[in-house]
């Protein structure tokens, strides 16, 4: 078999056997087939797209390509999220303590963000001392002993799926769908989780631009799942507006914390509760979803979530200082209170603009590995739908300097769009792909 051969297949719309499949994913792995010859068959992928059993079977391949882990041991299920990303969503941090608490083992490894879209072990570094890089059995004893784990990827994980990302991110083939769930679920199903909730981003702020193609997918990644033994389901939610109030890692931390005391902002709490409840329930540890979601709400409300996630900061070597005394948190002294310089309803808080004033403050990156500042960022204190008086405060900026602030002062009144007239609300969630 040829490398040549499988691009040639797909170039002329060819559906590949799970055996061309496997022989090209190891090329990629072992670096027998050229950076140029994977280039070629992503943009054949790119164009031609993939049957879903093809793309099952590219997931599995890179799953299979490193390590993946049995957590059989572990317990009967063992959930997990994914988010494809967006701003102000620190989801994880409120939702994997609310599920643990329950008694559902969760099993996360997370990335760090890039470009406008945050990443949560940024936020979670926002504690001194904790540690994001556990060795394989350090997470498998922790999940055991703990029944929760918050680190990065492991380098043994899918590492065929690094290699791809990289040229994809450099040859214009990043919007493939197949190529976008198998990366995903490539790296879900090779962490060994045997439950999955997708909570699929759709809007501005997300990769995900209208609700077509993120239902398209949602239900590739779902299909994926079950054509690999794994019980997923995929929740579409908005993205056309930060999450929550608060987007900077420190400040996001802060956030989920403060809701983990049982405050934090409405949509937020909404949010995850409804990610918990589709968690406990394919978790089988609720029977319904209203069973599920008051579970998740006990857990909040009773205290169990945060201590929960103590244990979590404890267990990884964080300061638990810092999650009991969040004012602790580095947040930047120096900061711009933005107001309405009129009255009105807001018809648009534009996501990826704001996501992209907090990364030019210095809270995300332009390029992997940039380092970041914890301290800055922006908390959102309007959603569209909102009456605002002239003199209502708009944005909260924590910047490094006064001329930053400024900037992002300009930046951010061009996220937003007003109207004479009401505007009804923006919906957290468009629905859900897959069966509970």
């Amino acid at each position: 078999m040829r490398a040549v051969d499988v691009i040639i297949k797909k170039r002329d719309k060819g559906i590949l056997s799970k055996e061309e499949i496997k022989f090209f994913i190891l090329g990629i792995t072992d670096g027998t087939i050229p950076d140029y010859q994977i280039s070629a068959w992503a943009m054949a992928v790119l164009l031609n797209g993939m049957t879903d059993q093809e793309t099952t079977d590219l997931t599995l391949a890179m799953a299979e390509s490193g390590e993946t882990l049995d957590l059989s041991s572990i317990a009967p299920v063992v959930v997990d999220k994914h988010s494809t990303g967006g701003v102000g969503d620190k989801t994880t941090l409120v939702v994997g303590p609310v599920v643990a608490a329950c008694g559902l083992p969760v099993g996360k490894m997370s990335g760090r963000g890039l470009g406008f879209s945050g990443g949560t072990l940024d936020k979670m570094e926002a504690i001194p001392g904790y540690r994001v890089n556990l060795s394989q059995a350090e997470f498998l004893g922790q999940l055991k002993s703990l029944g929760i784990v918050l680190t990065g990827q492991s380098a043994d994980l899918a590492p065929a799926d690094g290699k791809l990302y990289e040229l994809r991110d450099v040859t214009g083939t990043v919007p493939s769908l197949p190529l976008i769930a198998s990366s995903v679920m490539s790296k879900k199903i090779a962490s060994g989780a045997h439950a999955i909730v997708l909570d699929v981003k759709v809007g501005n702020g997300a990769f995900m631009k209208n609700l077509e193609d993120a239902r398209r997918l949602a239900e590739l990644m779902v299909a994926i799942g079950k054509l690999s033994g794994r019980e997923v389901i995929a929740v579409l939610s908005d993205m056309n507006q930060p999450l929550g109030k608060a987007v900077g890692n420190a400040l996001e931390l802060k956030e989920a914390i403060e809701t983990l005391n049982g405050k934090g902002p409405a949509d937020f709490r909404e949010h995850c509760l409804s990610i918990a409840g589709y968690m406990l329930l394919l978790g089988k540890k609720a029977i319904n979803l209203a069973s599920a979601r008051k579970m998740a709400e006990e857990s909040l409300n009773s205290g169990s979530a945060l201590e929960k996630f103590r244990q979590l900061v404890i267990a990884q070597g964080g300061d638990i200082s810092f999650v009991d005394n969040p004012e602790k948190l580095p947040v930047s002294e120096n900061h711009l209170v933005v107001k309405a310089e009129r009255s009105g309803y807001l018809t648009q808080v534009h996501a990826q603009t704001v996501g992209e004033t907090a990364v030019d403050l210095g809270a995300g990156r332009a390029k992997k590995g940039a380092p970041i500042d914890q301290g800055v960022g922006i908390l959102v204190h309007v959603k569209v739908g909102d009456h605002l008086e002239m003199g209502d405060p708009l944005f909260t900026i924590f910047s490094k300097n006064t001329k930053d602030a400024k900037k992002a002062e300009i930046r951010l009144m061009s996220a937003l769009k007003w109207s004479e007239t009401k505007v009804e609300p923006l919906p957290l969630f468009y629905g859900v792909v897959g069966k509970v």
